[in-house]
């Protein structure tokens, strides 16, 4: 299996107002932050608005991160959807366009009980013979994966990763304590990178690495270090970041940073709406503070 670790960004998804996927910005972003010592990227995590978009955009999209990283680092393709007939039609897709990994997401409209949660992703893990992340987000998922379910699919020999949004760091660590090395845990934007690293997480997977991508590479490399008073002085100075996004649209943040910096990503797919001129000013405060 090929190891992942360290930080990957979750990509935005720069599309305009009829739809069409600015696949220019996306290379570019791709490019500049592979510049920057990003580890991998993740087109259509949370951050790349992979509910809001159809078929031949996540296409596009994945396609293009694919081509511009060329090789450089391995790309991590999200996979989400109500049906695991159609989930699994993506996977399948993603690996023939070149995906190093497949992200697995479970979006639910009627409940699910843990049979079903774990049979859609196993599923997944079937259809590919690709490593699998399987990503949990319980404050926006509908039917989440219990410890249990975690631990039975960590047995599947290509479900090696999680990424787990729960806020919880004990939540972590017990699953670490639970599967040992077969499954290594991504931080999640939710919880605080350095703490999940002294813990024994193996890296980040989350939208602010997008526009911080410099800062995020040097929170890794001093946690690797075992530097941990310098990466906790860092991590504080980081945090600023992600309370910013907590109070608003995680898209429409990264959006806004972006274009601060240069990138035109455009807005948010509607009905998301970009920031206000007042939160656009939060997220302009916390990068001019972050240099």
């Amino acid at each position: 299996m090929s190891e992942f670790r360290g930080v990957f960004p979750y990509l935005v998804s720069p599309v305009d107002a009829d739809g069409t996927v600015r696949t220019g910005v996306l290379a570019k972003l791709c490019d500049d932050l592979i510049d920057a010592g990003v580890h991998g990227l993740t087109p259509l995590g949370s951050t790349g608005e992979f509910a809001y978009l159809n078929p031949a955009q996540r296409t596009a999209i994945v396609r293009t991160t694919i081509e511009a990283a060329s090789g450089r680092v391995p790309v991590v393709a999200g996979v989400a959807s109500t049906s695991t007939a159609d989930a699994v039609a993506q996977a399948k897709a993603y690996q023939e366009l070149g995906a190093d990994g497949i992200l697995a997401i479970l979006e639910a409209y009627f409940p699910l009980a843990d049979a079903q949660i774990e049979s859609y992703f196993r599923a997944i893990a079937d259809a590919v013979d690709i490593p699998v992340v399987i990503y949990t987000n319980p404050q926006f998922q509908r039917s989440d994966l219990t410890l249990d379910v975690i631990a039975r699919l960590a047995e599947h020999p290509r479900i090696g990763y999680i990424k787990d949004a729960s806020t919880n760091t004990g939540r972590l660590l017990s699953i670490m304590n639970r599967c040992g090395d077969s499954l290594r845990v991504f931080s999640a934007s939710a919880h605080i990178p350095a703490a999940v690293m002294l813990i024994g997480g193996l890296g980040w997977m989350a939208g602010p690495a997008c526009i911080i991508p410099r800062q995020s590479v040097a929170l890794y490399d001093l946690c690797k270090a075992d530097r941990w008073d310098e990466a906790m002085t860092l991590q504080r100075r980081l945090w600023r970041i992600n309370e910013a996004f907590a109070r608003f649209n995680l898209a429409a943040c990264i959006k806004a940073g972006l274009a601060i910096q240069g990138y035109d990503v455009g807005d948010p797919v509607p009905p998301q709406a970009a920031l206000t001129a007042d939160a656009r000013k939060v997220v302009e405060a916390a990068l001019r503070e972050l240099g």
